[in-house]
């Protein structure tokens, strides 16, 4: 059983240990918990790089005390060009998801940090982006040694991948999956970085760096093009908030699931969870059946914001949630729809020694995204865009500079006794589910963080590399509780002990007497910096 992690200064959690270091160091400089998370959030798009990109998408949640929660939506759009005709005139019944038709939306995170640095300036912070990005570009230029899981995911997507424009160049070795512990170096990537600093990160979008990936982008056939680049803006906007018995918990608005994440924290206060055993059968039931009933919602109505027609805070009132507590039984399982799929992500989270805190995830989709790196630069973009639908009567139909629907989900919680918590995984339709165990076991059941992290989890539906929508359970639980839930009648397999499908659960806890507490997942790469 690893142990919490405690310190009095500051805390940075990352699932690689050498991101949540690279933030760390910028604490110890006298950054703040923005400008740390830029140095983690640029360090792991190196060193993790099969799980995230500078070519995806990024969202953030932020406190700081005495001050109202802010959320950042760094999601690009649909390319202006794009449309369902685009596709089907090629041949298509839906959208590539490797390829340069699959890089069809505008990579937000660029934009995120840009909106976020803004924010820091609010709170004094004054350190030079050369010095946030340092990290980033030496790993780069100096080398990374390669994960368990990179080499291990290269090596199950390595058909799918291999034949992708730059690809190959890029992230694999004499034509193979590299082996872990082999190192790699992501020079042109590097060089990016180092462009960024001496420009301003408004360079990714409207200036030099643009200019070269616009090129690069039309060259291998991809619809975004410069004026897509040039017209992207990241927003600062309010983020949904649940009203818990223990204090109040933030997420995303949509396009991403950060209602479902809300919505079962929300039944599970209502139907008690804290009085079951939280690695119960009794308990994961009624965590996976809060869980449907949060999917129904987003499978209905969660889109883009700007074409949903409805606010959708309206789904955490009072006498809505109530409702849908209402509709889950103790005795049997309800039936459901299907996930909607894979989602290589990373979440980080930074508290400073202030108390401000940061919530963070930054993705391209699927394992590599599009699989598409762009020559010069190395940018290795996203397939978002691949979620969208054809069918025009879709809730997430295409659209020119829509915002395709998002996984994605970066929580924070403020809790009634003074505490201050942001938490996050990785992983699909595993996102929200993760939360739930972790916000449960630690808040309700008074798990510490690390044990709360650790304890055997389960995945209703799918995430990376995996599409069967049963009730996957790590090997970890006994076969009683198999049992139990099958009898209840969940469709149940079993995974390994320690299993990634599940998820690279991570979290950080300010204490209201300074102490900090974190836990990062035994299923990643990552750690807990502190000091």
């Amino acid at each position: 059983m690893l142990q919490t992690i405690r310190s009095t200064r500051g805390m940075a959690v990352a699932p690689h240990s050498l991101a949540a270091q690279s933030a760390v160091d910028v604490l110890r400089d006298g950054g703040n918990a923005i400008e740390a998370m830029i140095a983690a959030a640029s360090t792991i798009a190196i060193v993790y790089p099969h799980m995230n990109s500078i070519g995806g998408d990024g969202f953030w949640t932020i406190s700081c005390p005495d001050r109202p929660v802010v959320s950042i939506e760094a999601c690009g759009g649909a390319a202006a060009s794009v449309s369902s005709a685009y596709y089907t005139d090629k041949g298509y019944n839906r959208i590539p998801s490797r390829g340069a038709d699959a890089a069809n939306t505008v990579a937000g995170t660029i934009g995120g940090w840009q909106e976020a640095l803004a924010i820091s300036e609010s709170w004094g912070g004054r350190l030079p982006l050369g010095r946030l990005l340092e990290s980033a570009i030496s790993y780069a230029a100096d080398g990374i040694a390669v994960t368990a899981s990179q080499a291990r995911t290269t090596d199950k997507k390595l058909e799918e991948l291999k034949g992708i424009p730059g690809f190959a160049d890029t992230f694999l070795m004499d034509g193979l999956a590299p082996q872990t512990g082999s190192r790699m170096r992501l020079d042109r990537l590097g060089r990016t970085l180092k462009m960024l600093a001496d420009d301003g990160l408004d360079s990714f979008y409207r200036g030099r760096v643009g200019a070269i990936m616009a090129r690069e982008l039309k060259a291998l056939g991809s619809p975004v093009s410069a004026d897509d680049l040039a017209s992207y803006r990241a927003r600062v906007r309010t983020p949904l908030e649940l009203e818990h018995s223990l204090g109040k918990i933030y997420n995303t608005a949509p396009p991403t699931q950060g209602v479902v994440s809300l919505i079962i924290l929300g039944l599970l206060d209502r139907l008690d969870i804290g009085g079951f055993d939280p690695e119960s059968p009794e308990y994961i039931h009624l965590v996976v059946e809060a869980t449907k009933q949060a999917f129904a919602v987003r499978d209905s109505h969660i889109t883009d914001s700007d074409h949903m027609g409805l606010d959708p805070q309206r789904f955490l009132d009072k006498d809505h949630l109530d409702a849908l507590a209402g509709r889950i039984s103790l005795d049997r399982a309800g039936s459901w729809g299907q996930g909607l799929g894979p989602g290589d992500t990373v979440w980080m989270g930074v508290i400073d020694g202030e108390g401000r805190a940061v919530s963070f995830i930054q993705s391209t989709y699927h394992e590599y995204g599009s699989g598409m790196v762009l020559p010069e630069t190395g940018v290795n973009w996203q397939n978002r865009g691949c979620s969208f639908s054809l069918d025009p009567q879709h809730i997430n139909a295409l659209h020119p500079k829509k915002k395709p629907f998002h996984t994605l989900n970066p929580a924070l919680a403020r809790l009634n006794d003074g505490r201050a918590i942001v938490y996050g995984t990785m992983g699909g339709d595993g996102q929200p589910q993760t939360q739930a165990a972790v916000f449960t076991r630690y808040a309700h059941h008074g798990y510490p963080m690390q044990k709360a992290i650790t304890a055997p989890r389960w995945l209703l539906g799918r995430t990376w590399g995996e599409d069967s929508d049963s009730l996957k359970l790590e090997a970890r639980f006994p076969q009683a509780t198999r049992q139990k839930l099958e009898a209840l009648g969940h469709q149940v397999e079993m995974l390994d002990d320690f299993d990634e499908l599940v998820g690279h659960a991570a979290g950080v806890v300010h204490h209201p007497n300074g102490v900090f507490e974190g836990g990062c997942d035994p299923r990643s790469d990552g750690g807990v910096a502190a000091f």
